[in-house]
């Protein structure tokens, strides 16, 4: 557009300067030798336009030249600026593994800024931001967050995505697939689902499905399955090695021992194999002996509590000699209130 306003404006110029001379200093004809080469004789007009017209050409390929660099700067920004808009809605499905290459600098910085970033849209952006692309995404993140199960496959998500996990926790839910069949496809999708199932999973399951995707336990799980043993409804039964099996799945502290005596002080299990699984977990971990304490006590089992109490070093166990010490003195307090 501009080297053709350009080239109206220098015909006009050269034509008028071509006629000036023509018209008012003089329309005498000439002869020049270039490189003692006799150029034809022409009109002195004619001799004052041509260095104007080889002006002109130089100039107008000057200017198509730079346009041309332009043009190609123009198109690296906006390549770039498709890949910035790539990367956001990358940072915006909570990509992993994200890499950008762009050509201009003041891109580079926003690349190297969204590759280490996760950015968590709200609903107000969605329609706001006049991007076709990342409206569809917003629209999609926004679904899963609503319980809504969205097409994530254009996205190409790996399956411990936690969108991705997400949908799938809502397909869960709505019944378009059951527990049974993501732990025995337990490959296709990412082992926090899989345990998140399972969980879920063990409040019916049969004993011997609870040992077959034992894989995916957890200690909420472990206590579903506690509270299940001969209980009144959906009733268990397991043998004490059947649940050290499960014990030995989980990395347990101190806490969680005597949280999971507490889970069977509250069901069905019988008095003398819940005392039984404690002692022989006592036995083999150090971790399990306030769970055991805790269980005597809380089953009256005072004589065998007292036998560990004494043989104990004076710095261990300072909560149950506590609580013994206030029952021989006449207080009745819980031994809830001690662990």
């Amino acid at each position: 557009m501009y080297i053709k306003r350009y080239s109206i404006a220098a015909f006009i110029w050269i034509a008028l300067v071509g006629w000036y001379v023509y018209a008012y200093v003089t329309q005498g004809s000439m002869s020049i030798d270039m490189f003692g080469i006799p150029l034809p004789s022409l009109s002195v007009a004619l001799w004052v336009v041509v260095p104007l017209v080889i002006l002109y050409i130089a100039s107008v390929f000057h200017m198509a030249f730079y346009s041309m660099l332009g043009n190609f700067k123009l198109r690296g920004y906006e390549k770039d600026f498709e890949k910035i808009i790539d990367a956001v809605i990358d940072a915006y499905l909570g990509k992993k593994s994200r890499s950008y290459s762009f050509k201009t600098d003041r891109y580079k910085l926003l690349g190297v800024m969204l590759e280490k970033t996760t950015l968590f849209p709200t609903a107000e952006l969605i329609g706001a931001t006049g991007n076709e692309k990342i409206d569809k995404v917003l629209k999609v993140i926004e679904e899963i967050k609503n319980g809504e199960v969205a097409d994530l496959k254009p996205f190409n998500l790996l399956s411990e995505n936690p969108l991705a996990i997400q949908n799938e926790k809502n397909r869960y839910k709505k019944g378009d697939v059951s527990a049974a069949d993501i732990l025995s496809n337990s490959t296709k999708y990412a082992d926090e689902l899989c345990q998140f199932v399972y969980t879920d999973y063990v409040k019916t399951a049969s004993l011997h499905n609870i040992l077959k995707y034992k894989a995916f336990l957890t200690k909420e799980a472990l206590h579903e399955i506690m509270a299940r043993i001969n209980s009144d409804e959906h009733t268990l039964s397991i043998s004490n090695e059947e649940l050290i099996e499960l014990f030995n799945k989980l990395e347990l502290s101190k806490q969680d021992y005597v949280d999971l005596s507490i889970t069977l002080s509250k069901g069905g299990m019988i008095p003398e194999q819940r005392m039984k699984l404690f002692e022989t977990l006592g036995d083999e971990r150090e971790e399990a002996m306030d769970a055991y304490l805790f269980t005597l006590f809380d089953l009256e089992m005072l004589a065998p509590a007292d036998e560990i109490l004494e043989h104990s070093q004076p710095d261990e166990f300072q909560n149950f000699k506590a609580y013994r010490a206030l029952k021989e003195c006449g207080k009745n307090f819980s031994i809830y209130l001690f662990v």
